[in-house]
């Protein structure tokens, strides 16, 4: 009877634990309010969202350099930043993999990455991955979509850049531009939330 009992209790504490878990990691979700950040560029100062004055919203996509998907990326989230900063929508990335776990993504290496692609656009490092969790980012790349409202960034897109990753001549539906597209024609967003393609953020 103690044994049973034991397991029930262990079940018990597993399963909210694992709720736990769960809602602490859930992160932000369509027309939640975003809480700003500070996070180092590659050039050493630090970005938050408060510098962008006169920014109508953001682009906001977690990206590193070791992640194929990411890399294939590369280029369109450059056309992005091009097509929509000075439309008011600057992208900001952000690199949220632990350095130690890839090396590859240290930030000497997003400075390299960075000058050999020509970013014109921040290029954040997640030191301590706080920021990550909070957005409920889960894949390199993953992009927010915000929007100021009353001076306060609300998200309203969440997913991937478009529907193929493989091949940017093939892709059918542009997801962050339809969407970037629709606010700056005060619309609202028609598909909010896509499955973000990309390698588990680590």
């Amino acid at each position: 009877m103690k044994t049973i009992k034991l397991i029930s209790v262990t079940l018990l504490i597993v399963c909210m634990s694992s709720f736990n878990y769960n809602v602490a990691n859930e992160g932000y979700k369509i027309g939640d309010t975003v809480d700003d950040f500070s996070l180092k560029n590659i050039n050493g100062e630090r970005v938050s969202l408060a510098d962008y004055k006169d920014a109508k919203g953001y682009i906001v996509i977690f990206t590193c350099n070791t992640c194929p998907y990411a890399v294939a990326y590369e280029d369109r989230i450059i056309q992005l930043n091009t097509m929509y900063a000075d439309k008011g929508y600057p992208v900001i990335a952000i690199m949220p993999n632990n350095p130690q776990v890839k090396p590859g993504d240290s930030f000497v290496a997003m400075q390299e990455r960075a000058q050999k692609k020509g970013f014109g656009f921040p290029y954040l490092i997640d030191e301590g991955q706080t920021v990550y969790p909070k957005f409920g980012a889960t894949k390199t790349p993953h992009v927010f979509v915000l929007q100021k409202e009353k001076n306060t960034p609300v998200v309203k897109y969440i997913g991937a850049i478009d529907d193929n990753y493989k091949d940017a001549n093939a892709v059918k539906t542009k997801y962050v531009e339809d969407a970037v597209n629709a606010l700056l024609k005060g619309k609202a967003v028609t598909n909010k939330e896509t499955k973000a393609i990309g390698c588990t953020i680590r």
